[in-house]
């Protein structure tokens, strides 16, 4: 293939931002803000600037504030420190012509008693998930969580447009809500998880309706076409209970029919990591990424492990108008660079995948 026949390399407007390319650099928990205060630091603001040539950057999933934690060494967007720390981000990643959105994100009852003095994290409902949180000390199996008040919803919603005014400050060119997989978000959407009786639980319409609180929010600090949601709608692991069921198909028709009037930046869906044969999903299976361009009216983003290869043919197909790449760009910082000469892909550490310093981080060589 010739690289101006890659529709990977192609440029792609994206409201006022042009991306140089459609190769998206996925949000990657590193674990490297190893400090008190999660801020941060001169050689997260190296990892990103290597990677600029990408077509935009996602930053690692941000807390919203000090109750959103769930992992070690992730860093914040609720701080004045934390602010100054990304704009070391930011800056060295537009000095290397890169574009770089901030990943929004609150862990909910998937976090720990290690996180907060002993005190239970808050989730929709008294439920535990029956997951796993990375604490200073191991990984621990999530508890049962206090159930959020309602008066804590709407203080939370405002922390989202707090982080994203935050963000702003801080010189990202946008952000992604963090709705992927055992986040707080898909706990509120998760009948599993959420059986409050007020207005966030209970119908589709109401265990959604935190979704748009959350983004009606951001709009006010941001114009659409610099926000982006991000969702995993058929996790199967890992995310303990909150498992496919018969509503989840009917819960994204709805979302995505409601999302279609946002005009987003665009709309980024995960897909499916092991066979949904047998799930409440199962028509899914063969069809998926269709699904979701046939029922969202925006720019859609896929991220399904893709190749070189496979990245090019679902932009041909018209099923995705971007594609991001997680794990690629842990080892290969010039992916966009190896694709466009058609060079073999390194391999990463997993060892160092979520610690380690440099080690594993920022010293993977370019091809040339």
């Amino acid at each position: 293939m010739e690289t101006a026949a890659q529709p990977l390399l192609e440029n792609y407007q994206v409201g006022t931002l042009t991306l140089k390319n459609r190769v998206v650099m996925a949000s990657l928990t590193r674990g490297r803000a190893t400090n008190p205060g999660l801020v941060p630091t001169p050689l997260m603001a190296e990892y990103y600037a290597q990677r600029a040539s990408a077509g935009l950057l996602l930053s690692e999933g941000t807390w919203v504030n000090a109750h959103a934690i769930g992992f070690i060494n992730v860093p914040g967007i609720y701080t004045p420190e934390q602010i100054e720390g990304w704009k070391g981000v930011t800056q060295a990643v537009h000095a290397n012509g890169g574009l770089i959105f901030s990943q929004l994100g609150h862990i909910g009852a998937a976090s720990h008693p290690d996180f907060f003095n002993g005190q239970l994290p808050a989730g929709p409902s008294a439920i535990n998930p029956r997951t796993r949180s990375f604490t200073p000390e191991s990984f621990k199996d999530s508890l049962t969580p206090r159930e959020f008040t309602a008066a804590e919803i709407k203080k939370t919603i405002q922390d989202y447009k707090q982080a994203a005014k935050n963000a702003k400050d801080a010189g990202f060119d946008g952000v992604e809500v963090h709705a992927q997989a055992g986040m707080l978000i898909p706990q509120f959407l998760s009948v599993a998880t959420n059986q409050r009786t007020d207005e966030y639980g209970g119908s589709i319409e109401n265990r959604a309706r935190i979704v748009f609180e959350i983004l009606d929010a951001v709009l006010e600090i941001w114009d659409s076409t610099r926000v982006a949601i991000k969702f995993t709608p058929v996790a199967i692991s890992h995310v303990g209970i909150m498992t496919p069921d018969e509503e989840t198909i009917p819960t994204f028709r709805y979302l995505l029919q409601k999302l279609s009037d946002y005009n987003l930046a665009y709309l980024h869906i995960v897909g499916p990591a092991e066979d949904l044969t047998g799930t409440p999903v199962e028509v899914l299976q063969n069809d998926y990424f269709n699904h979701f361009r046939q029922n969202y009216r925006g720019r859609l983003m896929a991220n399904w492990g893709f190749t070189q290869e496979s990245g090019n043919a679902i932009l041909e197909a018209g099923l995705a108008d971007l594609v991001s790449f997680g794990i690629p760009y842990i080892a290969n910082p010039d992916l966009v660079e190896r694709f466009a000469h058609h060079l073999p892909l390194a391999q990463g550490d997993q060892n160092t995948y979520y610690a380690g310093e440099e080690k594993g981080y920022v010293d993977y060589p370019r091809a040339r």
